[in-house]
């Protein structure tokens, strides 16, 4: 039971009502908020589990040696090519969730998600660093393997559970909205400042006189970056984050804080298949199966 999609556009985790009937059903009861912890486990901590007084036990950073070579520096077109050096180049996005996992009291176990075209090397260099750092590494390869892949992740996410704090917030409902987008923009992305639109100003003042202003929020923005600009890779700095409008979910109880150049449609390519649907002249269509 989705309670939305994705979280660089929206809250992008399930229902409360699935969440709580898994946690009737076993032991342990896993979900998902994907897309970074800088936007699905942000929304999942400060809207999710604040409207259900949850307060989750363990949490699992998922990476890969791909992403880390992206941040790295190195092309898209090259991410299969086996390079070390941009693997660690790329660790400090890495460094930068594992850092915002203290905002709300946890240490998260990194899990990293095993590849084909991934080397013992650039892997031995994520798990030392991790390591090192002071956080649980496991190596994921449920995908080839199945269950047992996992094992060694199941086991370390059960240990972990005592490296956790009770849960805090990265602010507080009683927080002004600007504050509340400052605190998330500075603590989760490592923003400077935040600049509000006058559009975004104008919205707000229409929401605040409907009585809705004191909501939580939900900002969307680029999965692609810590920052608004999908460009700025790594772990950018002295970046301000853009905020150009604000809209109401009234039903989900939050408000939609909206980003950079991020549009509110999930799940499109870059050129969709639309653009490869024809209408002949004697009426055939082609492109459509």
């Amino acid at each position: 039971m989705h309670g939305g999609p994705f979280a660089n556009i929206a809250h992008g985790c399930n229902t409360l009502l699935a969440t709580r009937m898994a946690m009737h059903h076993a032991d342990w009861a896993i979900t998902e908020a994907g897309f970074g912890f800088d936007l699905g486990a942000e929304k999942f901590l400060d809207i999710k589990c604040r409207a259900g007084e949850l307060d989750p036990a363990a949490l699992v950073l998922v990476t890969t040696v791909r992403a880390l070579k992206s941040h790295g520096g190195q092309p898209k077109d090259q991410l299969e090519q086996p390079d070390v050096d941009r693997v660690r180049a790329g660790l400090i996005n890495l460094d930068k969730h594992l850092e915002s996992g203290a905002v709300f009291g946890k240490k998260p176990v990194v899990a990293l998600n095993r590849f084909a075209a991934d080397t013992d090397a650039e892997i031995a260099v994520i798990r030392e660093h991790v390591q090192a750092a002071g956080f649980r590494f496991a190596e994921s390869r449920h995908f080839a393997e199945g269950g047992p892949g996992s094992a060694d992740l199941a086991r370390e996410v059960m240990a972990s559970v005592a490296d956790n704090e009770p849960l805090r917030y990265a602010y507080e409902l009683e927080d002004g909205f600007h504050e509340k987008v400052r605190k998330v923009a500075r603590k989760l992305y490592g923003a400077r400042d935040v600049v509000f639109s006058k559009e975004a100003e104008k919205d707000l003042a229409a929401i605040a006189q409907a009585g809705l202003g004191d909501l939580p929020i939900c900002i969307a923005k680029t999965p692609a970056s810590l920052s608004d600009d999908p460009r700025l890779l790594g772990r950018p700095r002295d970046f301000d984050i853009t905020v150009r409008n604000v809209q109401v979910s009234a039903g989900a109880g939050f408000l939609v804080v909206l980003t950079g150049a991020i549009l509110r449609m999930p799940g499109l390519p870059k050129a969709p298949q639309a653009l490869k649907v024809k209408l002949n002249p004697d009426g055939s269509v082609e492109g459509v199966a």
